[in-house]
């Protein structure tokens, strides 16, 4: 079990300290904010969305702990170049990953994503998980204009 957390700590924090995709995305055609009040992350996701539905693009910008850092990291990685149907599914199974409504094993479709799974054991930190995952589904749902997302 040593190992798994000591997995889960380097990923986090080797994401935290080198996020990929960070930065404003120039021209995005969708984008959404979110903000946690309970720990004060707050970030901006932009994305750009093919008219196929692919997201050909995504970045974030913002501030928050480790946790909801690394989880955008990990997740523009993950969505860049999927159709909107298949990040809608990932962010479905990762939601329930988190919520223990379903096991990491069940979830092979994660990938990378399953180290932030160690986050259910601690409900606090469950909403730093899942704030990025929530924000780019606004954005994805209803983003054209903008749109925000406050986790409580």
């Amino acid at each position: 079990m040593a190992d798994v957390r000591d997995l889960y700590q380097e990923v986090i924090f080797e994401h935290n300290k080198n996020p990929r995709n960070f930065g404003v995305l120039e021209n995005p055609n969708r984008f959404a904010t979110g903000h946690n009040p309970l720990c004060g992350d707050q970030l901006t996701v932009y994305l750009i969305v093919d008219d196929d539905g692919t997201v050909s693009d995504v970045k974030f910008e913002g501030s928050g702990c480790a946790i909801s850092v690394a989880s955008a990291s990990l997740m523009t990685q993950m969505i860049k170049g999927k159709p909107q149907e298949e990040v809608e599914h990932i962010f479905q199974a990762f939601h329930d990953v988190c919520m223990k409504e379903r096991d990491v094993e069940e979830t092979p479709e994660l990938e990378k994503l399953a180290v932030l799974a160690g986050v259910r054991d601690f409900p606090s930190r469950v909403k730093c998980a899942t704030l990025a995952w929530h924000t780019i589904h606004a954005a994805l749902e209803r983003g054209e204009q903008g749109t925000e997302v406050t986790t409580e």
